[in-house]
């Protein structure tokens, strides 16, 4: 039975940049189709490479692993090694714990400082401020409910300092 041209060989795999024939009556084949076929919307994109994202972090791991072997050469050689290697020009060996003692009292006062501006930015507990602002909402009535089956679901509201005082303080 002859196979019918405009039918798909099963044993054909398609995807949007290729398509490969298994078929056992001929080698394995790979079709690339023209740029001029990408009709059916699966076409490659124009953007061919890494992205820039990924660049910029591999260049600066790289980077930060060279500064870093560079950093330990200069503080743990002694500097008759380093004129041996031609390196004659250097900061002076007090910056090798200077340098990170400034990085890291710095990142501890910056905390420091974050901390401290958030507890200015933050009204006292004693203040009306805490309990009542802008967003408050009062319950639509304080009535006990009835010993009805049907009752309406209330919108949502906040529930009152004094009833709050008195479920928490007061003993039953």
């Amino acid at each position: 039975m002859p196979e019918d041209k405009g039918s798909e060989d099963p044993r054909s795999v398609n995807s949007p940049r290729r398509i490969l024939s298994f078929s056992k009556n001929r080698k394995a084949t790979v079709f690339f189709p023209d740029s001029d076929d990408r009709d059916s919307g699966f076409g490659v994109s124009g953007d061919q490479g890494p992205k820039t994202s990924e660049v910029y972090g591999f260049v600066g791991s790289i980077t930060t692993v060279v500064a870093t072997v560079l950093f330990m050469v200069w503080a743990y050689l002694p500097e008759h090694w380093l004129h041996s290697l031609g390196i004659v020009y250097y900061p002076s060996r007090y910056w090798a714990l200077a340098a990170p003692a400034y990085v890291m009292m710095t990142i501890v006062l910056a905390v420091g400082f974050y901390i401290g501006l958030n507890f200015l930015a933050t009204p006292p507990p004693t203040s009306s401020s805490m309990i009542y602002d802008e967003f408050t909402r009062e319950p639509l009535h304080n009535g006990h409910p009835t010993d009805s089956d049907e009752q309406p679901i209330e919108p949502i509201s906040d529930i009152p300092i004094d009833q709050i005082n008195d479920l928490m303080f007061n003993p039953r």
